[in-house]
């Protein structure tokens, strides 16, 4: 798709909020501006249309209506999931136990390598703050977990489990399937914040998801936790009780039917979109390994998102070119795109996601992500004139 007048391959990073998205949130911000915590009419209304879109964000995600928590994106619905599952078990570990002879353990989670920086800052905080234990598991040189390793790493206090369903830089999609046989009935979280609109989030064997509504179309700002509801859930944010006392706050309305409408048009476009966003990923990926001697893919080869290429251009006798410096040349001959996550904001650092999947730092520093739109957006002629401007650009 095209912004202003360059070619957009960032879309990983943000979307752009779609035209039936913007009309349905319009009169909440406008004519329905009730408060839906107030009893009277305008109040009622907009408690109904907050319920109504929790109702259709559950039908995607395969959930029921109380189990979502609407947030204010992806990294509020991450810090909820790690956080407050860790918590409410460690307070009720203590309430079992006599308050004069505190357990011995204050809880046990595990990660992998390479979650988004939004979980692996929650693990730190629980570790650091509360004492308790976080286990990485590691990733192989495609980014891939091994269910097996997932499963060693459990331990009779282990709370929860995180593993991002897909990962944001390089694309991986993980065997969540497997890694819920490996862990038994232990709560298990995914961030399927880049998964949704490119894989199926209903049915997935898991406790808790998180998504955000401005990957797929809807306004930054909106996201949600889907939460079962027999996993007890320590809140974040304490006031009125809304969301069921999981998330105070007066909800955004408006936010919330976004949410809905994107998550639901992304759903009933994802199988066609998948299949053909894919074959032009394909076709970019092929085009750029053979163009350009030191390009490397990152992420597994096969089992990638259907939108996501992810390249390294290191040489073979130096560091080889600067990430940083692609992007300039891409933006300079108008294409749009990034070196990895927009969300480790100003960072210089290389990416742990590389790094956790064996890329050496320098190697690391010349990473580049293109991702394509979910729809007819992104179509065979700009797969073509990123690839040739990708070429160029290394070569300068």
């Amino acid at each position: 798709m095209r912004y202003l007048d360059a070619l957009y391959l960032d879309n990983a990073a943000t979307a752009p909020v779609r035209r039936e998205v913007l009309e349905a949130m319009a009169p909440h911000l406008t004519t329905e501006f009730g408060n839906p915590s107030s009893r009277h009419g305008a109040g009622e209304r907009a408690a109904n249309a907050l319920e109504d879109a929790r109702s259709r964000v559950a039908a995607v995600v395969g959930m029921r209506r109380g189990d979502i928590v609407f947030t204010s994106g992806g990294t509020e619905a991450n810090n909820l999931a790690v956080k407050g599952v860790a918590v409410a078990a460690m307070l009720e570990r203590r309430r079992r136990d006599h308050v004069r002879h505190p357990p011995a353990s204050a809880g046990h989670i595990v990660i992998t390598s390479i979650e988004h920086e939004s979980v692996l800052r929650s693990a730190a905080h629980l570790e650091a703050v509360h004492g308790i234990e976080v286990g990485v598991v590691p990733v192989d040189r495609h980014g891939l977990v091994d269910p097996a390793d997932v499963g060693e790493t459990i331990r009779d206090d282990t709370e929860l489990v995180s593993v991002a369903y897909a990962n944001n830089e390089v694309g991986t999609v993980q065997d969540l399937v497997g890694i819920r046989a490996a862990i038994g009935r232990i709560p298990l979280h995914t961030d399927a914040v880049q998964a949704a609109g490119w894989l199926p989030l209903s049915g997935l064997p898991v406790d808790a998801l998180t998504i955000a509504g401005h990957k797929i179309g809807a306004p930054k700002g909106t996201g949600a936790l889907a939460v079962r509801g027999r996993v007890p859930i320590e809140p974040l944010l304490h006031g009125g009780g809304q969301e069921r006392g999981r998330r105070s706050g007066t909800e955004s309305v408006a936010g919330a039917v976004a949410l809905a409408t994107a998550l639901e048009l992304a759903e009933s476009e994802r199988v066609a979109n998948a299949e053909r966003v894919g074959a032009l990923r394909d076709e970019l990926i092929t085009r750029v390994l053979a163009l350009v001697p030191s390009a490397r893919l990152t992420g597994h080869p096969t089992r990638r998102l259907p939108g996501t290429a992810s390249f390294t251009f290191a040489g073979a006798d130096g560091p080889g070119t600067s990430g940083e410096a692609v992007l300039l040349e891409l933006e300079r001959r108008g294409v749009l795109s990034s070196s990895g996550s927009a969300c480790a904001a100003g960072s210089s650092d290389p990416s742990h996601v590389l790094l956790g999947m064996g890329v050496s730092a320098d190697a690391a520093q010349t990473a580049l992500r293109i991702s394509l739109a979910h729809d007819h957006r992104t179509r065979l002629v700009d797969v073509a004139e990123a690839v040739a401007a990708s070429v160029a650009a290394v070569h300068r």
